[in-house]
């Protein structure tokens, strides 16, 4: 039995040999990939591939996972009586894999920004009010926390304007279907999205600064898509800032 799931950027391939599996099943075996879609959004690859298998005579369970990044993938294994438990297992195992793999590839990825004069602090224009930036966050409230944002647009524009020069497909488009005032608002885009992902210890300036790269990568995917979006909430900013809402 083959599964295939692409509703997560994870693209998810089960294979199941020598047993079945209900749907009921199957959603619980997907619902524990929450913690692991999320430390993989920002790759633009990202295959998991899950086999379970039964072996009668030992009554066992054997569940190996295969989940394939760019330059790495890595591999887990284990058994059960259950296939379920198993499964967790692997998965668990994963989730350690790609985070010490993610916190190696920041600070490698921190030396080369040093040395290519493209990493630099984020300053604020004033001292930003995180309350009301959680608060927005907590109502749904996006024009209040661009508005708030306000203070990073300008040190935002300068990070992008450095950034930009390692995507020639976007940089190209600037002047005429692209600005780097789009780019800017993509990146608060972002930010009200995953605001509940960001630790409670890192400063909002160097989370901006992390969001830059996955922004600019999520244009050149879907670069119609994010700046329709972008157009539409520049709209009701407008209205909003004309006092009509």
């Amino acid at each position: 039995m083959k599964y295939s799931d692409q509703s997560y950027n994870l693209k998810i391939d089960l294979d199941i040999r020598d047993c079945d599996l209900t749907p009921a099943e199957i959603e619980k075996f997907e619902s524990d990939l929450n913690t692991l879609a999320r430390l993989v959004e920002d790759f633009p690859v990202s295959d998991l591939h899950i086999t379970i298998a039964h072996f009668p005579r030992s009554t066992d369970y054997h569940v190996k996972t295969a989940l394939v990044l760019p330059g790495r993938t890595m591999v887990t294994a284990d058994r059960h009586q259950q296939p379920h438990p198993a499964y967790e297992r692997c998965i668990r195992k994963l989730v350690h894999k790609v985070s010490a793999y993610k916190a190696k590839l920041g600070n490698a990825d921190k030396v080369a920004k040093e040395q290519e004069g493209t990493h630099f602090q984020i300053e604020p224009t004033r001292v930003p009010d995180v309350l009301a930036l959680r608060q927005a966050v907590d109502d749904n409230d996006y024009i209040a926390f661009r508005r708030e944002c306000d203070v990073y647009s300008e040190p935002l524009r300068k990070r992008v304007g450095r950034w930009i020069q390692r995507y020639p497909a976007l940089e190209a488009r600037i002047g005429e279907q692209l600005s780097i005032a789009d780019i800017v608002d993509e990146v608060l885009i972002n930010a009200f999205d995953r605001f509940d992902q960001k630790p409670d210890d890192v400063p909002i300036s160097d989370w901006l600064e992390h969001l830059v790269e996955p922004s600019l990568a999520d244009l050149v995917r879907h670069i119609d898509e994010e700046l329709e979006n972008i157009s539409q909430l520049r709209t009701w900013m407008d209205v909003a800032n004309n006092g009509q809402v």
